[in-house]
Protein backbone atom coordinates (compact mmCIF):
# COMPACT_ATOMS: atom_id res chain seq x y z
CA UNK A 1 0.00 0.00 0.00
CA UNK A 2 1.30 3.63 -1.05
CA UNK A 3 1.68 6.24 0.88
CA UNK A 4 -1.32 7.89 -0.16
CA UNK A 5 -3.46 5.36 0.12
CA UNK A 6 -2.30 5.08 4.00
CA UNK A 7 -3.36 8.78 4.37
CA UNK A 8 -6.83 8.35 2.72
CA UNK A 9 -7.27 5.18 4.58
CA UNK A 10 -5.70 7.25 7.97
CA UNK A 11 -8.69 9.81 7.43
CA UNK A 12 -10.79 7.55 6.66
CA UNK A 13 -12.58 7.68 10.00
CA UNK A 14 -12.95 11.31 9.95
CA UNK A 15 -13.82 11.56 6.76
CA UNK A 16 -17.68 9.15 7.71
CA UNK A 17 -17.63 11.12 11.00
CA UNK A 18 -17.91 14.65 9.05
CA UNK A 19 -21.20 13.04 6.98
CA UNK A 20 -23.15 12.78 9.55
CA UNK A 21 -25.92 15.93 9.31
CA UNK A 22 -25.29 19.59 10.33
CA UNK A 23 -22.18 18.00 12.18
CA UNK A 24 -19.38 20.35 10.12
CA UNK A 25 -22.04 23.18 10.79
CA UNK A 26 -21.88 23.01 14.57
CA UNK A 27 -18.06 21.70 14.47
CA UNK A 28 -17.40 24.63 12.65
CA UNK A 29 -19.54 26.98 15.53
CA UNK A 30 -17.60 25.22 17.87
CA UNK A 31 -14.18 25.66 16.39
CA UNK A 32 -14.77 29.99 15.84
CA UNK A 33 -15.66 29.46 19.69
CA UNK A 34 -13.01 28.07 20.57
CA UNK A 35 -10.44 29.79 18.89
CA UNK A 36 -12.53 32.99 20.62
CA UNK A 37 -11.83 30.93 24.42
CA UNK A 38 -7.57 30.50 23.13
CA UNK A 39 -7.42 33.89 23.03
CA UNK A 40 -8.81 35.19 26.38
CA UNK A 41 -6.14 34.64 28.34
CA UNK A 42 -3.24 35.92 26.52
CA UNK A 43 -5.19 38.91 25.36
CA UNK A 44 -6.27 39.94 28.25
CA UNK A 45 -2.80 39.82 29.93
CA UNK A 46 -1.51 42.00 26.82
CA UNK A 47 -4.18 44.22 27.09
CA UNK A 48 -3.89 45.02 31.13
CA UNK A 49 -0.19 44.95 30.63
CA UNK A 50 -0.05 47.49 27.56
CA UNK A 51 -2.29 49.78 29.01
CA UNK A 52 -1.44 49.65 32.72
CA UNK A 53 2.18 48.39 32.26
CA UNK A 54 1.89 46.22 35.07
CA UNK A 55 2.07 42.24 34.74
CA UNK A 56 1.40 41.50 37.93
CA UNK A 57 -2.05 43.26 37.56
CA UNK A 58 -2.10 41.73 34.42
CA UNK A 59 -1.68 38.10 35.76
CA UNK A 60 -4.13 39.11 38.78
CA UNK A 61 -6.63 39.67 36.13
CA UNK A 62 -5.81 37.01 34.42
CA UNK A 63 -6.16 34.58 37.37
CA UNK A 64 -9.27 35.71 38.43
CA UNK A 65 -11.00 35.31 35.27
CA UNK A 66 -9.91 31.83 35.28
CA UNK A 67 -10.80 30.83 39.03
CA UNK A 68 -14.43 31.86 38.27
CA UNK A 69 -14.47 29.95 35.08
CA UNK A 70 -13.10 26.84 37.25
CA UNK A 71 -15.37 27.78 39.94
CA UNK A 72 -18.91 28.15 37.27
CA UNK A 73 -17.99 25.34 34.55
CA UNK A 74 -19.85 22.48 36.20
CA UNK A 75 -22.39 24.66 37.72
CA UNK A 76 -23.11 25.45 33.73
CA UNK A 77 -23.35 22.30 32.76
CA UNK A 78 -25.47 21.33 35.17
CA UNK A 79 -27.70 24.03 33.46
CA UNK A 80 -27.23 22.81 30.08
CA UNK A 81 -28.26 19.64 30.55
CA UNK A 82 -31.52 20.60 32.23
CA UNK A 83 -32.45 23.25 30.08
CA UNK A 84 -30.90 22.67 26.60
CA UNK A 85 -27.76 24.02 24.93
CA UNK A 86 -29.27 26.90 23.31
CA UNK A 87 -31.29 27.86 26.06
CA UNK A 88 -28.46 28.46 28.27
CA UNK A 89 -25.62 29.33 25.73
CA UNK A 90 -27.64 32.46 23.85
CA UNK A 91 -28.14 34.43 27.22
CA UNK A 92 -24.43 33.79 28.68
CA UNK A 93 -23.29 34.51 24.93
CA UNK A 94 -25.03 38.07 26.02
CA UNK A 95 -23.60 38.36 29.28
CA UNK A 96 -20.37 37.34 27.99
CA UNK A 97 -20.64 40.31 25.30
CA UNK A 98 -21.66 43.24 28.33
CA UNK A 99 -18.87 42.53 30.35
CA UNK A 100 -16.30 42.02 27.39
CA UNK A 101 -17.30 45.82 26.56
CA UNK A 102 -17.33 46.79 29.66
CA UNK A 103 -13.39 45.73 30.42
CA UNK A 104 -12.57 47.17 26.90
CA UNK A 105 -14.23 50.60 28.03
CA UNK A 106 -12.63 50.54 31.60
CA UNK A 107 -9.17 49.29 30.26
CA UNK A 108 -9.17 52.32 27.32
CA UNK A 109 -10.58 55.08 29.57
CA UNK A 110 -7.96 54.24 32.55
CA UNK A 111 -10.72 53.27 35.17
CA UNK A 112 -10.00 51.93 38.53
CA UNK A 113 -7.85 48.41 38.88
CA UNK A 114 -11.03 47.36 40.57
CA UNK A 115 -13.32 47.16 37.94
CA UNK A 116 -11.19 44.70 35.91
CA UNK A 117 -11.12 42.49 38.62
CA UNK A 118 -14.71 42.48 38.68
CA UNK A 119 -15.32 42.76 34.90
CA UNK A 120 -13.35 40.28 33.68
CA UNK A 121 -14.69 37.17 36.14
CA UNK A 122 -17.91 38.10 35.16
CA UNK A 123 -17.03 37.79 31.24
CA UNK A 124 -15.93 34.23 32.02
CA UNK A 125 -18.75 32.68 33.19
CA UNK A 126 -19.60 30.99 29.94
CA UNK A 127 -21.02 27.89 27.96
CA UNK A 128 -18.09 26.18 26.90
CA UNK A 129 -18.40 25.00 23.27
CA UNK A 130 -15.91 22.02 23.27
CA UNK A 131 -17.58 20.80 26.10
CA UNK A 132 -21.19 21.08 24.38
CA UNK A 133 -19.71 19.55 21.11
CA UNK A 134 -18.45 16.14 23.00
CA UNK A 135 -21.74 16.00 24.71
CA UNK A 136 -23.53 16.08 20.95
CA UNK A 137 -21.39 13.24 19.78
CA UNK A 138 -22.10 11.08 22.99
CA UNK A 139 -25.72 12.16 21.83
CA UNK A 140 -25.14 11.17 18.21
CA UNK A 141 -23.09 8.30 18.22
CA UNK A 142 -24.86 7.01 21.31
CA UNK A 143 -23.75 2.82 21.19
CA UNK A 144 -21.11 3.57 18.59
CA UNK A 145 -17.78 3.10 21.00
CA UNK A 146 -15.65 3.03 17.38
CA UNK A 147 -17.10 6.30 16.37
CA UNK A 148 -16.93 8.07 19.25
CA UNK A 149 -13.39 7.25 19.94
CA UNK A 150 -12.43 9.09 16.56
CA UNK A 151 -14.59 11.96 17.49
CA UNK A 152 -13.39 12.40 20.59
CA UNK A 153 -9.63 12.38 18.78
CA UNK A 154 -11.50 14.74 16.65
CA UNK A 155 -12.57 17.65 19.07
CA UNK A 156 -9.13 17.18 20.76
CA UNK A 157 -7.63 18.21 17.66
CA UNK A 158 -9.57 20.96 17.70
CA UNK A 159 -8.88 22.39 20.74
CA UNK A 160 -4.63 21.58 19.93
CA UNK A 161 -5.54 23.65 16.52
CA UNK A 162 -7.24 26.62 18.99
CA UNK A 163 -4.46 26.88 21.02
CA UNK A 164 -1.92 26.81 18.77
CA UNK A 165 -3.54 29.88 16.02
CA UNK A 166 -5.70 31.61 18.84
CA UNK A 167 -2.90 32.56 21.21
CA UNK A 168 -0.55 33.83 18.62
CA UNK A 169 -3.39 36.25 16.98
CA UNK A 170 -4.53 37.75 20.43
CA UNK A 171 -0.84 38.95 20.26
CA UNK A 172 -0.07 40.09 17.27
CA UNK A 173 -3.39 42.12 17.61
CA UNK A 174 -2.49 43.17 20.53
CA UNK A 175 0.72 44.37 19.81
CA UNK A 176 0.27 46.02 16.26
CA UNK A 177 -3.28 47.22 16.31
CA UNK A 178 -4.17 48.98 20.07
CA UNK A 179 -4.15 46.71 23.57
CA UNK A 180 -7.68 45.83 23.46
CA UNK A 181 -7.65 44.74 19.64
CA UNK A 182 -6.54 41.37 20.92
CA UNK A 183 -9.64 41.03 23.74
CA UNK A 184 -11.65 42.36 21.35
CA UNK A 185 -11.59 40.25 18.74
CA UNK A 186 -11.56 37.20 20.87
CA UNK A 187 -14.71 38.29 22.14
CA UNK A 188 -16.40 38.66 18.60
CA UNK A 189 -14.97 34.46 18.02
CA UNK A 190 -16.60 33.97 21.05
CA UNK A 191 -19.69 35.26 20.55
CA UNK A 192 -20.48 34.77 16.64
CA UNK A 193 -18.82 31.00 16.62
CA UNK A 194 -21.79 30.43 20.03
CA UNK A 195 -24.74 31.51 17.68
CA UNK A 196 -23.61 29.42 15.37
CA UNK A 197 -23.18 26.38 17.14
CA UNK A 198 -26.42 26.38 18.12
CA UNK A 199 -28.01 27.17 15.16
CA UNK A 200 -27.26 23.49 14.40
CA UNK A 201 -30.61 22.53 15.81
CA UNK A 202 -31.13 18.86 14.57
CA UNK A 203 -27.71 17.70 16.51
CA UNK A 204 -28.45 19.59 20.10
CA UNK A 205 -28.91 16.50 22.86
CA UNK A 206 -32.40 16.01 24.17
CA UNK A 207 -33.20 18.35 27.51
CA UNK A 208 -32.75 15.51 30.41
CA UNK A 209 -35.51 17.19 33.05
CA UNK A 210 -33.92 16.32 36.93
CA UNK A 211 -35.89 13.81 37.79
CA UNK A 212 -34.30 11.91 34.87
CA UNK A 213 -30.57 12.97 35.25
CA UNK A 214 -31.14 12.15 38.82
CA UNK A 215 -31.26 15.04 41.47
CA UNK A 216 -27.79 13.59 42.82
CA UNK A 217 -24.82 15.96 41.91
CA UNK A 218 -21.78 14.82 39.98
CA UNK A 219 -19.29 15.72 42.63
CA UNK A 220 -20.85 13.24 44.51
CA UNK A 221 -19.62 10.82 41.93
CA UNK A 222 -16.23 9.43 43.21
CA UNK A 223 -15.29 7.91 40.01
CA UNK A 224 -15.77 10.83 38.04
CA UNK A 225 -13.71 13.26 41.36
CA UNK A 226 -11.05 10.47 40.39
CA UNK A 227 -10.72 11.20 36.65
CA UNK A 228 -10.66 15.50 37.77
CA UNK A 229 -8.09 14.77 40.19
CA UNK A 230 -6.02 13.15 37.69
CA UNK A 231 -6.42 16.02 35.64
CA UNK A 232 -5.28 18.01 37.95
CA UNK A 233 -2.34 16.74 38.26
CA UNK A 234 -2.28 16.56 33.60
CA UNK A 235 -3.24 20.34 34.05
CA UNK A 236 -0.12 21.00 36.70
CA UNK A 237 1.96 19.31 33.65
CA UNK A 238 0.83 21.87 31.10
CA UNK A 239 0.82 24.96 33.17
CA UNK A 240 4.22 24.01 34.50
CA UNK A 241 5.67 23.62 30.87
CA UNK A 242 4.26 26.83 29.95
CA UNK A 243 5.72 28.90 32.26
CA UNK A 244 9.10 26.99 32.14
CA UNK A 245 9.11 27.11 29.03
CA UNK A 246 9.09 30.89 28.42
CA UNK A 247 11.63 31.14 32.11
CA UNK A 248 14.37 28.80 30.04
CA UNK A 249 14.07 30.39 26.79
CA UNK A 250 14.70 33.63 28.30
CA UNK A 251 17.80 32.11 30.26
CA UNK A 252 19.10 30.93 26.88
CA UNK A 253 18.63 34.27 25.29
CA UNK A 254 15.39 33.88 22.95
CA UNK A 255 12.33 34.62 24.75
CA UNK A 256 10.76 35.39 21.41
CA UNK A 257 10.97 31.76 20.98
CA UNK A 258 9.07 30.49 23.28
CA UNK A 259 5.97 30.48 21.60
CA UNK A 260 7.14 28.43 18.71
CA UNK A 261 8.66 26.16 21.10
CA UNK A 262 4.81 26.21 22.76
CA UNK A 263 3.29 25.78 19.50
CA UNK A 264 5.27 22.75 18.60
CA UNK A 265 4.06 20.69 21.78
CA UNK A 266 0.52 21.43 20.71
CA UNK A 267 1.44 20.15 17.71
CA UNK A 268 2.81 16.89 18.78
CA UNK A 269 -0.38 16.31 20.83
CA UNK A 270 -2.57 17.13 17.72
CA UNK A 271 -1.03 15.14 15.38
CA UNK A 272 -1.47 12.26 18.31
CA UNK A 273 -5.19 12.78 18.45
CA UNK A 274 -5.29 12.45 14.81
CA UNK A 275 -3.72 8.87 14.74
CA UNK A 276 -5.23 7.75 18.36
CA UNK A 277 -8.25 8.45 16.57
CA UNK A 278 -7.95 6.71 13.67
CA UNK A 279 -6.87 4.09 14.92
CA UNK A 280 -9.17 1.29 16.59
CA UNK A 281 -7.97 0.70 20.19
CA UNK A 282 -7.74 -2.57 22.49
CA UNK A 283 -8.90 -2.75 26.33
CA UNK A 284 -10.92 -1.02 28.80
CA UNK A 285 -10.70 3.27 29.34
CA UNK A 286 -9.47 2.39 32.56
CA UNK A 287 -6.32 0.89 31.57
CA UNK A 288 -6.55 3.73 28.64
CA UNK A 289 -6.19 6.03 31.10
CA UNK A 290 -3.60 4.31 33.37
CA UNK A 291 -1.12 3.80 30.47
CA UNK A 292 -2.12 7.71 28.84
CA UNK A 293 -0.37 9.07 32.72
CA UNK A 294 2.38 6.64 32.47
CA UNK A 295 3.39 7.66 28.63
CA UNK A 296 3.08 11.35 29.45
CA UNK A 297 5.32 10.89 32.91
CA UNK A 298 7.89 8.78 30.53
CA UNK A 299 8.02 11.15 27.72
CA UNK A 300 8.10 14.38 29.90
CA UNK A 301 11.47 13.19 31.98
CA UNK A 302 13.61 13.61 29.76
CA UNK A 303 13.01 17.10 30.01
CA UNK A 304 15.24 17.13 32.95
CA UNK A 305 17.91 16.61 30.50
CA UNK A 306 18.02 19.12 28.52
CA UNK A 307 20.58 22.21 27.96
CA UNK A 308 19.63 23.78 25.52
CA UNK A 309 16.37 24.89 23.50
CA UNK A 310 16.67 22.62 20.05
CA UNK A 311 16.58 19.64 22.39
CA UNK A 312 13.57 21.53 24.69
CA UNK A 313 11.61 21.45 21.32
CA UNK A 314 12.50 18.05 20.51
CA UNK A 315 11.57 16.62 23.81
CA UNK A 316 8.19 18.56 23.71
CA UNK A 317 7.10 17.19 20.66
CA UNK A 318 7.28 13.77 21.73
CA UNK A 319 5.75 14.88 25.13
CA UNK A 320 3.12 16.31 23.11
CA UNK A 321 2.17 12.72 21.99
CA UNK A 322 1.22 11.53 25.19
CA UNK A 323 -1.32 14.59 26.18
CA UNK A 324 -3.86 13.86 23.70
CA UNK A 325 -4.95 10.68 24.31
CA UNK A 326 -5.03 10.50 28.12
CA UNK A 327 -6.76 13.53 27.76
CA UNK A 328 -9.74 11.93 25.34
CA UNK A 329 -9.74 9.10 27.72
CA UNK A 330 -10.58 11.31 30.91
CA UNK A 331 -13.44 13.15 28.49
CA UNK A 332 -14.79 9.94 27.49
CA UNK A 333 -14.81 8.73 31.14
CA UNK A 334 -16.30 12.12 32.17
CA UNK A 335 -19.14 11.01 29.40
CA UNK A 336 -19.82 7.06 30.47
CA UNK A 337 -19.27 7.25 33.86
CA UNK A 338 -22.75 9.54 34.07
CA UNK A 339 -26.47 9.36 33.30
CA UNK A 340 -27.33 10.95 29.60
CA UNK A 341 -28.53 13.75 31.83
CA UNK A 342 -25.18 14.41 33.25
CA UNK A 343 -22.58 14.52 30.62
CA UNK A 344 -22.33 18.69 30.54
CA UNK A 345 -22.20 19.07 34.16
CA UNK A 346 -19.48 16.03 34.26
CA UNK A 347 -17.24 17.65 31.67
CA UNK A 348 -17.71 20.58 33.67
CA UNK A 349 -16.37 18.75 36.89
CA UNK A 350 -13.48 16.86 34.52
CA UNK A 351 -12.70 20.54 32.66
CA UNK A 352 -12.73 22.18 36.47
CA UNK A 353 -9.79 19.73 37.53
CA UNK A 354 -7.81 20.46 34.75
CA UNK A 355 -7.82 24.29 35.03
CA UNK A 356 -6.70 23.97 38.58
CA UNK A 357 -4.20 22.03 37.41
CA UNK A 358 -2.87 24.32 34.78
CA UNK A 359 -2.96 27.38 37.36
CA UNK A 360 -1.28 25.53 39.76
CA UNK A 361 0.99 24.15 37.93
CA UNK A 362 1.83 27.67 36.76
CA UNK A 363 1.92 29.25 40.41
CA UNK A 364 4.30 26.15 41.42
CA UNK A 365 6.95 26.33 38.50
CA UNK A 366 6.90 30.33 39.13
CA UNK A 367 7.91 30.38 42.22
CA UNK A 368 10.40 27.46 41.54
CA UNK A 369 11.77 29.07 38.45
CA UNK A 370 12.21 32.36 40.71
CA UNK A 371 14.35 30.43 43.39
CA UNK A 372 16.19 28.04 41.72
CA UNK A 373 16.23 28.82 38.16
CA UNK A 374 14.57 27.50 35.20
CA UNK A 375 15.68 24.34 34.64
CA UNK A 376 14.84 23.12 37.76
CA UNK A 377 11.25 24.37 37.14
CA UNK A 378 10.97 21.10 34.57
CA UNK A 379 10.73 18.80 38.00
CA UNK A 380 7.28 20.21 38.68
CA UNK A 381 6.15 18.88 35.19
CA UNK A 382 7.80 15.14 35.76
CA UNK A 383 6.69 15.40 39.45
CA UNK A 384 3.08 15.99 38.32
CA UNK A 385 3.22 13.24 35.74
CA UNK A 386 4.57 10.80 38.78
CA UNK A 387 1.39 11.98 40.38
CA UNK A 388 -0.86 11.10 37.55
CA UNK A 389 0.32 7.65 37.77
CA UNK A 390 0.47 7.32 41.07
CA UNK A 391 -3.48 8.21 41.33
CA UNK A 392 -4.27 6.30 38.33
CA UNK A 393 -2.93 3.75 39.50
CA UNK A 394 -4.36 3.68 43.02
CA UNK A 395 -8.05 4.29 41.16
CA UNK A 396 -7.57 1.79 38.63
CA UNK A 397 -9.40 -0.84 40.59
CA UNK A 398 -12.26 1.59 41.47
CA UNK A 399 -12.54 2.22 37.87
CA UNK A 400 -12.78 -0.99 36.32
CA UNK A 401 -15.52 -1.86 38.95
CA UNK A 402 -17.18 0.66 37.47
CA UNK A 403 -18.90 -0.52 34.56
CA UNK A 404 -18.88 2.65 32.00
CA UNK A 405 -14.95 2.23 32.76
CA UNK A 406 -14.35 -1.30 32.11
CA UNK A 407 -15.94 -1.14 28.77
CA UNK A 408 -13.97 -2.75 26.13
CA UNK A 409 -12.72 -0.01 23.53
CA UNK A 410 -13.15 -1.51 19.84
CA UNK A 411 -10.73 -3.92 18.78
Amino acid sequence: MGPGRRRQSALAPYRALLATPEAGRFLFGSLVARLGGAMFGVAVVAMVAGRRDSYSMAGGVSAAGLIMLAITAAAVGRLVDRFGQRRVTLPLALWGVIWDAVLVIASMSGAPAWTLFVAYPMAAIVAAPDAMSRARWAYLLDGQPDRLHTAMSLEQVLDEFSFVIGPAVAVLLATTVTPESGFIAASVLYAVGSLLFVSARSTEPPVHPADEGGARSVVRNAPILVVALIMVLTGGILGANDVVTLAFSAEHGHKNLAGLILAVFALGSGAAAIVYGARAMKGSLSRALLLGTIAMCVLEAPILLVDNLIALTVVLLIAGGATAPTLITSMKLAQTLVRPGQVNESMGVVFTGLLIGVAAGSALSGAVVERWGAHAGYFVPVGSGVGAIVLAALAFRLLRRTPAAAVQLPV
